[in-house]
């Protein structure tokens, strides 16, 4: 299953990079499995629905 960034709670703009980065919180053990691609699914990712806590209401 190919994760999609785009769709990432995680996947967030960044207005001092002017780029779209990962926000999530990574030790420096999972940072590096993550930049060198250890993974073959990134194991963060999380579905950014939007509409998940307005359901909750």
């Amino acid at each position: 299953m190919a994760v999609n960034c785009e769709e990432c709670v995680w996947y967030d703009y960044d207005d001092e990079l002017e780029a779209y980065v990962c926000e999530a919180d990574l030790d420096e053990d999972e940072m590096e499995r993550f930049l060198r691609g250890g993974t073959r699914n990134c194991p963060f990712y999380r579905p950014g629905d939007d509409y998940r806590t307005a359901r909750r209401q």
